[in-house]
């Protein structure tokens, strides 16, 4: 007997009017993740395509291992480097499997219990949009938040970041920055301080957790040549773009984010408009804030800005979500010009927390559909305009 065979036995019991009819959700989902669903079109279509959101999440997990392979590099390599040990790729990635793994799984497994069980509930199929953010969000945490926060963020962007607005493709902001929003402001100093971002910094004295923003953020005045000297002599250009820099898990490598980038671009799964639009307006913003000199994260070069911090990770995995961004195309462009605005603008001017990128997207996926709204107007207005010089000159 064949294992399609063994499923479709074990399912009989959990069909309409049996006994565990409720249940169903709950053994489809099996059903789907082993095998293609076998749901044929019965009715005309316009398209027809291989694509459903499962193979889309697939497509976005596979585009996030490089940084994530990469993450738990640095996490051992972060560590080892200021505890004296070894710094190969071995042991260094062994130490970070180590922290990381724990993380998802406990990501994984309270988010689709949750996902489960408002299926069951309701009585729908499991929707595979967890799949993206169960990865995402073990990736933008610190290596050392405890895994029970983990938890606890993971219920509050499902339950009320999602399930509430109802469900995949009805939430209103990224369910991943969700979930580290509430970490953010519910345990602030489990996430944010110089002694969260390298794996036992908080517990051993000789280990500094600074990110290079959070050393930024101490320059001002006098200090702001001084800072930005240390910074450079510490990590040059190669340093910030490949990722041997602390910061959260999945963050640090501008390379091989756009690795991903380029994964999401070539399948069309994300909107390389959004990407573009976003590099776009924080070049701009730092631009003009390299005119000023206030303080050190001003004086830092404009692409500099775009290599350190979470701006790429949040720019090609989260601003891109297809339900919490613009829809429209010009939509698409003032939503990333404006999300890489905001985020120059929240990382300078914000002293608590030297950081924009999560506050620039949250805030963007509110406004989202009122940049769509404003975006499809105009278009009407236009046409209605075009319309009626035709009409004058036909009369």
């Amino acid at each position: 007997m064949s294992l399609r065979d063994k499923i479709d036995n074990f399912k009989k019991p959990f069909a309409k009017g049996e006994k565990y009819e409720k249940w169903a959700p709950a053994v489809n989902a099996l059903d789907t993740f082993l095998f293609v669903p076998n749901h044929t079109t019965k009715k005309g279509a316009h398209i027809r395509d291989g694509v459903d959101l499962k193979r889309t999440m697939i497509t976005v997990v596979i585009a996030l291992i490089p940084a994530l392979i990469y993450g738990m590099y640095n996490t051992g390599y972060q560590h080892n480097v200021q505890t004296g040990e070894a710094v190969d790729f071995m042991s260094c990635f062994m130490f970070g499997l180590w922290k990381v793994l724990p993380m998802i799984v406990v990501s994984y497994a309270v988010g689709l219990g949750i996902e489960f069980a408002f299926a069951i509930y309701r009585g729908h199929e499991v929707n595979e949009g967890y799949l993206v953010s169960g990865l995402l969000i073990p990736m933008i945490m610190p290596v050392d938040i405890p895994l029970w926060m983990v938890a606890v963020s993971v219920v509050f962007a499902v339950v009320i970041g999602k399930e509430a607005f109802g469900g995949t493709g009805m939430n209103i902001l990224n369910p991943a920055l969700t979930a580290r929003a509430f970490a953010f402001f519910a345990y602030p100093t489990f996430m944010s301080g110089n002694k969260v971002w390298v794996a036992d910094a908080s517990t051993t004295d000789a280990i500094s957790g600074a990110t290079i923003l959070g050393q930024l953020a101490e320059g001002k005045g006098d200090k702001v040549t001084d800072v930005l000297n240390m910074v450079h002599d510490k990590y040059d250009a190669w340093s910030m773009f490949s990722g041997a820099i602390p910061g959260s898990i999945g963050e640090t490598s501008t390379l091989w984010i756009l690795v991903g980038a380029a994964i999401l671009i070539l399948t069309g799964v994300a909107s390389w408009r959004i990407m573009v639009g976003g590099v776009i307006g924080a070049t701009i913003m730092g631009l003009i804030f390299n005119v000023f000199h206030v303080n050190a994260l001003m004086t830092l070069a404009w692409y500099e800005h775009l290599m350190i911090g979470g701006f790429a990770f949040g720019l090609v995995f989260m601003a891109t979500d297809p339900v919490s961004a613009a829809q429209t195309t010009k939509g698409k462009w003032i939503y990333g010009v404006l999300v890489g605005m905001f985020c120059i603008m929240i990382r300078i001017f914000n002293p608590a927390y030297p950081e924009g990128v999560m506050m620039a997207i949250l805030l963007l996926n509110v406004f989202a559909p009122t940049i769509d709204h404003y975006v499809v107007e105009a278009s009407v207005n236009r046409r209605k305009r075009r319309l009626a010089v035709k009409q004058l000159k036909t009369t």
